[in-house]
């Protein structure tokens, strides 16, 4: 990360390759980055970035280490958060679930086993889904927070647009995402190709920033630099470029340079990370989609790149019909796939570092539809796994009985959870990427 610094007037010439003339040499040769078959797209994007105006900028907050990693974990499709977050001791969770209720801790209710019991007092008449024994296992161990009832003010439910209210911070859905901003206000304004990684065919909203834009791939094969020039002589070609700036200032041909150089940067980027992923993990994964997602992730972050944030998801979780055996197979999914990632990230020894926050865009409606499934709802709960979080159930699981048109109201706005995460986590200005103040969650230690 650096400090924001004046950037230089058009008209004044310095005689050096200032971070303007680096602006304006990328501007005008676009065309020719855009043909370049040795740049990859995300490079090509980023480029677009190092001509934007620099906005007003905030760095790291001091004290605060630079190699602290964000996991986000989306799960699509608005996940039923009452056959998560099971309120077994409700007369009107069954009442309302006839054919679709997860029993109490020692009964089972419609061949769909009964809930795990979580440890602590205050958690009397909650548990969790059947198949979430890798969460609640991370919860014993202290690892795993949940807390109850996420949502936000007037909710929509709409799947895109609920998703890009949780990916921009704010209500009308518009504008940058909230980690793109992150970037965008600790970075100097410029853009960090290597800052944010999304594992999937595109980079979601929330990664999307004035001039931050994230990596992004669906396996490690296909992040390939698609150049000619063979290790060796990139190696020296890197070098010998980043030895006459150092040397002599910058050359004659500086312009070109820094083309070359950012676009080697990349090439050594790509190397690195397919070199990383290809890795034995420390630990055994389960099969599934988010477990390879996961595994991936924990693979980088076990090589040390500089990356702060990765994004992974995983779709389903829209239940409107027969979902009691493919939301357990959901959870099964889930659990499980934590608990290995959070295993291999504590053989690393990164488990003081590394913190996953998973979410979806709503919860469902309390009542069962018509189809043995569930529709639309409101609010949800959220998952925070780490060494750092506090654990358990947290915060107050939701009325069942003070409904807003049959969805439950909740009592944690998610951007409470943002900005405990930016301001206490990230060590940024957690106001001025969310645009305003918003009352801490107490969810880390």
């Amino acid at each position: 990360m650096t400090h924001h610094h004046p950037h230089e007037d058009e008209n004044v010439s310095t005689g050096n390759e200032n971070a303007y003339s680096r602006r304006l040499f990328m501007q005008q040769g676009m065309v020719f980055l855009s043909m370049a078959t040795t740049v990859p797209s995300f490079l090509q994007k980023s480029a677009h970035g190092i001509m934007l105006p620099v906005g007003s900028l905030v760095t790291s907050q001091a004290g605060i280490p630079d190699d602290r990693v964000l996991v986000v974990i989306q799960l699509a499709g608005g996940n039923d958060g009452l056959n998560t977050v099971v309120p077994y001791g409700s007369r009107d969770y069954y009442n309302n679930r006839a054919q679709i209720a997860i029993g109490a801790p020692g009964s089972s209710r419609n061949n769909a086993g009964s809930a795990l019991t979580v440890s602590g007092g205050a958690n009397e008449g909650i548990g969790l889904h059947p198949n979430l024994t890798g969460l609640r296992e991370l919860v014993d161990n202290g690892q795993a927070a949940i807390i109850q009832g996420v949502g936000y003010p007037n909710p929509n439910r709409s799947h895109f647009t609920s998703t890009d209210i949780w990916q921009t911070g704010n209500h009308s859905a518009q504008g940058y995402g909230w980690l793109g901003k992150y970037f965008d206000n600790t970075c100097a304004g410029k853009p960090n190709p290597k800052g944010s990684i999304a594992i999937g065919p595109k980079a979601p909203l929330a990664l999307h920033g004035k001039t931050q834009k994230a990596v992004n791939f669906e396996t490690e094969d296909l992040f390939k630099w698609a150049g000619k020039v063979g290790d060796d002589s990139l190696a020296s070609t890197y070098d010998d470029i980043n030895r006459r700036e150092t040397m002599q200032g910058v050359s004659k041909n500086g312009q070109l340079d820094f083309l070359v150089r950012t676009s080697l940067d990349a090439q050594v980027s790509s190397d690195r990370i397919r070199k990383a992923v290809q890795k034995q993990p420390l630990v055994k994964y389960p099969d599934g989609e988010l477990s390879q997602q996961l595994q991936m992730i924990a693979s980088m972050i076990r090589a040390d790149l500089p990356t702060r944030v990765y994004y992974a998801s995983l779709g389903g979780f829209d239940t409107h019909a027969n979902q009691l055996n493919s939301h357990a197979n959901l959870m099964r999914q889930i659990g499980d796939s934590l608990n290995a990632f959070q295993k291999d990230i504590s053989a690393q020894g990164n488990g003081g570092k590394v913190l996953t926050m998973m979410f979806s865009e709503f919860g469902r409606r309390v009542a069962q539809n018509g189809s043995a499934g569930t529709d639309h709802g409101t609010a949800a709960p959220m998952f925070l796994i780490g060494d750092m979080v506090k654990p358990g159930l947290l915060g107050t699981h939701p009325s069942l009985t003070k409904l807003d048109e049959g969805d439950l109201i909740h009592n944690t706005d998610f951007r409470q959870v943002y900005a405990t995460v930016l301001d206490d986590w990230m060590g940024a200005n957690d106001k001025v990427i969310l645009g305003k103040a918003y009352s801490k969650a107490n969810v880390l230690k």
